[in-house]
């Protein structure tokens, strides 16, 4: 019997280099969050020129779909919102580097907050009416401090489905189900006021469709013209 043959070596040879993998140094790469806060910065700097006048605000129990349906209401004037050292830098933080007269008082009145600025063409009467009016009710959070207390009365929760009973429970609230209705068995507290809320609070309370929460828009100061006001009382 012949035998088998044997494969034949040969000498191992490198794989071509793809011309996919490229080395690249990152010290010489810009992130795409520079160009973004470049842009920005930008922006702000062409609405000092565009708009007439510049509010500083703040929002209290920020929610963004109230402040998107503000935003859709005030078209005509422009809302920036967070990222407040950039927005100051925009301005300018001192009297040398400030765009115009009193901006640095702007980007003073800004900084340490949550908030942000509100570029407009409209009468300082229009836009204190507005938002001294404007007040929108939210479902609260966990860890919000609860501005009233709730209470549930023993007896049947028409208002909550049989298949949540679980849930409820699972959530503190001692039920059960007569009948397929869910029945809370002794009264009970959800929250009192003047105490954070927990995370299992705040889901009940919106199961319950109870809205404490308050999301105001508050003016803190106002440029017109080159001239600075303090508009709200933590401002003087």
């Amino acid at each position: 019997k012949s035998s088998p043959c044997r494969p034949t070596r040969r000498s191992p040879t490198a794989m071509p280099k793809s011309k996919r993998v490229k080395k690249v140094t990152l010290s010489k790469t810009k992130g795409k969050g520079y160009e973004g806060k470049t842009k920005s910065v930008d922006d702000v700097r062409a609405c000092v020129e565009k708009y007439s006048s510049v509010y500083v605000y703040t929002a209290e129990n920020m929610r963004n779909a109230p402040l998107k349906g503000i935003r859709a209401e005030w078209r005509d004037s422009r809302f920036f919102f967070g990222r407040t050292k950039q927005l100051a830098v925009a301005l300018g933080r001192t009297t040398e580097s400030e765009m115009r007269v009193g901006l640095s008082r702007v980007s003073e009145a800004l900084l340490g907050r949550e908030g942000g600025l509100l570029f407009t063409n409209r009468t300082r009467e229009e836009v204190l009416q507005y938002f001294d009016a404007y007040l929108h009710y939210d479902y609260a959070r966990a860890g919000f401090v609860a501005t009233e207390t709730q209470t549930l009365t023993e007896g049947p929760l028409e208002r909550m489905a049989h298949s949540i009973e679980p849930y409820l429970r699972k959530l503190g609230l001692p039920t059960k189900l007569d009948c397929g209705v869910v029945t809370l068995l002794k009264n009970h507290t959800v929250c009192t006021a003047g105490e954070k809320l927990s995370a299992d609070q705040a889901k009940l309370l919106q199961l319950l469709d109870v809205k404490l929460a308050q999301f105001k828009v508050s003016l803190r100061a106002a440029w017109t013209d080159d001239t600075f006001d303090a508009l709200g009382g933590d401002m003087q």
